[in-house]
């Protein structure tokens, strides 16, 4: 992995792509450098003015670039089953489930959910149950999910998966964040079971500079916090195209193994893409269970034809 860089990205020509969260951040810099290899691009966003915005970006920056924009809204599980029912690919070589929400004040999603829970694990967790037929059929595919190094800040609890009885943002966050990786582990688990040759891995930007840091406080118009966010990006944050490698490693290079973490190094916040450290509660095969049995009957999405562990 010695500075592998995007330069490395193997020829993408005649692959599908889809990149949620991709109108800016490293979401972006993903679906950019995916069509720069020749992928075919879906942004899938939730607001389609600012989705049109980043395709025509790309467009600018890529000429040529097959790339397009859909809209998904993660906190709306009717958005997620259109996005799903009205993806007209035949075939869907690589899921990359990046968007995200951080630290914010108590939400809850168009179906009840607490936000961080509900978009970053629970909306990821049905699109790629509903695209998973797409994904087993396409020799070669993948699903990356971005997580984060703050996932060790807080265990999974599985009976306030909802943060209703205590909500402390950052800690919803490394939980929702502890999902992800728990979610990863156990469809990799699922998959291998099953004989699939899909590839479930996860990454993480490290610290990059995007606008992630500054939500939360713009929300509750704290603007000392949101300055200071804008000022640690700038001094201590390496940039979005940076912390875009390891997702972007973790999707296209050879040899990337099932339930892979890839992160900056060598200590995780910035560098070139590397094997990850991770909490130990991510690789529970008990939790990943409990995870995925609460999302099934929470979202009502069951991975058809994957075997159970």
């Amino acid at each position: 992995m010695a500075a592998w860089t995007a330069h490395d990205i193997p020829d993408q020509s005649g692959r599908t792509a889809v990149v949620t969260g991709a109108n800016s951040g490293i979401g972006y810099v993903t679906a950019r450098e995916l069509a720069r290899r020749g992928a075919r691009t879906v942004l899938a966003c939730r607001s389609e003015e600012r989705g049109g915005a980043a395709v025509g970006r790309l467009l600018t920056e890529v000429p040529g670039a097959h790339a397009e924009f859909r809209a998904l809204d993660l906190g709306d599980l009717a958005s997620v089953r259109r996005f799903a029912d009205q993806f007209d690919s035949a075939r869907l070589d690589l899921l990359v489930n990046n968007a995200g929400v951080m630290a914010l004040p108590y939400r809850r999603t168009a179906d009840g959910f607490e936000t961080q829970f509900g978009v970053n694990h629970l909306g990821h967790y049905a699109l790629t149950g509903l695209l998973l037929p797409r994904l087993m059929e396409t020799p070669g595919a993948r699903v990356v999910t971005v997580s984060s190094g703050l996932h060790a800040l807080a265990n999974l609890d599985i009976g306030d998966l909802n943060s209703e009885r205590n909500y402390r943002r950052w800690v919803a966050y490394a939980r929702s964040k502890t999902a992800n990786l728990l979610f990863t582990h156990e469809l990799a688990r699922r998959l291998a079971a099953t004989g699939a040759g899909t590839v479930a891995a996860t990454a993480h930007p490290g610290y990059a500079s995007t606008n992630l840091q500054s939500a939360g406080p713009r929300m509750e118009g704290r603007r000392g916090a949101e300055r200071f966010a804008a000022l640690a990006n700038r001094l201590v944050a390496q940039s979005a195209a940076a912390g875009a490698l390891p997702t972007l490693y973790a999707a296209t290079a050879p040899g990337v193994r099932p339930d892979a973490f890839i992160g900056p190094g060598p200590l995780g916040w910035r560098g070139a893409p590397t094997r990850s450290w991770r909490a130990k509660w991510t690789r529970n095969d008990v939790a990943g269970e409990r995870l995925w049995a609460a999302s099934e009957g929470l979202t009502g999405v069951r991975y058809e034809g994957l075997k159970s562990t």
